[in-house]
């Protein structure tokens, strides 16, 4: 879904809220049609697609940032999230809303090696990123 996505409207990002509802939901936007800032957590970067081992033409990867509202964050802060795509129709504005699917966040809490190995909130990037 991401790959059909970016091919009909650029590079992409997600942005979490602390809504309720479909507000609490993923939101796929443009890359950058989502302003973020002091507000928000920078959660890391999905992966997605195959690079062909030598960044040729060959290779379809590519990578979309993850953030989250810094207030939601302080909640999930010691979970594992997985952004899924399920059949269905959300609400809101997320990219994927008229192609039939949504997405949404499954989550568990980390084990305790787990939270230790990413040395607590420490590993993510807070703020905007240049």
């Amino acid at each position: 879904m991401l790959a059909q996505l970016r091919t009909q409207h650029g590079e992409l990002m997600f942005h979490q809220s602390g809504g309720c509802c479909d507000g609490s939901s993923p939101m796929c936007y443009p890359d950058g049609d989502f302003l973020t800032g002091d507000a928000d957590v920078h959660l890391g970067d999905l992966r997605v697609g195959q690079d062909d081992g030598d960044g040729g033409a060959g290779s379809t990867a590519f990578t979309v940032p993850v953030w989250m509202s810094r207030n939601q964050f302080e909640y999930w802060k010691h979970t594992h999230l997985t952004i899924d795509v399920v059949p269905g129709r959300g609400a809101g504005f997320s990219l994927e809303a008229p192609e039939g699917v949504r997405f949404l966040i499954r989550s568990r809490v980390f084990s305790d090696a787990e939270y230790a190995a990413l040395g607590g909130s420490g590993t993510v990037a807070v703020g905007t990123t240049a």
